[in-house]
């Protein structure tokens, strides 16, 4: 009987270690993206004024064969999803850009990194209507919460003018006022 237990022993040391090496291999290291699963990057808010959502949406869908990017945008109303083409994720896994057509408008690049240990996807510029100031998308852990209250948009800073360079005049040239 002893011997029964000792080769169902291991059996289960054999089939556990089985289990381990042929589990995916997710990245260990913060602040980047694993290489299967999904996440959800968002900044969707609801304006206190009208009740409307505002902000966007991003769904990565990582699997072996291909990554997949859902992207979805406010304007007036939550839009249908736009699934992304040309999705490409640096092999680091810390940064990403992909390219979507939204109906009735030009396509358009969207590009974006990691930030905050991998909570945060910065998206380059255009918060506000300022292409100076990125977006940033939380990740979403908790699907079931309702979505908070938008802030304004800062007052945009008054812009210095550009010094404009005024031609010389040279001494044989003249000009006439009131004409």
């Amino acid at each position: 009987m002893t011997m029964t237990r000792r080769a169902l022993f291991a059996g289960a040391i054999l089939l556990a270690s089985c289990a381990v090496l042929a589990a995916p291999k997710t990245s260990k290291k913060p602040g980047m993206l694993p290489r299967y699963g999904m996440l959800v990057f968002s900044d969707l808010c609801i304006h206190a004024d009208s009740g409307e959502f505002g902000g966007q949406r991003i769904t990565l869908q990582r699997f072996a064969e291909v990554d997949t990017i859902l992207y979805e945008y406010t304007a007036g109303g939550l839009s249908w999803p736009v699934v992304a083409s040309d999705v490409t994720i640096d092999p680091r896994g810390q940064q990403l850009y992909f390219t979507v057509r939204p109906p009735d408008e030009d396509e358009r690049t969207i590009s974006g990194k990691l930030a905050d240990g991998g909570k945060t996807l910065v998206l380059d510029g255009g918060y506000c209507g300022d292409e100076a100031v990125p977006m940033r998308l939380q990740l979403v852990t908790d699907f079931g919460r309702k979505a908070g209250v938008c802030r304004a948009c800062p007052v945009p800073k008054p812009q210095k003018e550009k010094k404009e360079d005024k031609p010389l005049l040279d001494s044989g040239s003249t000009t006439t006022a009131g004409l």
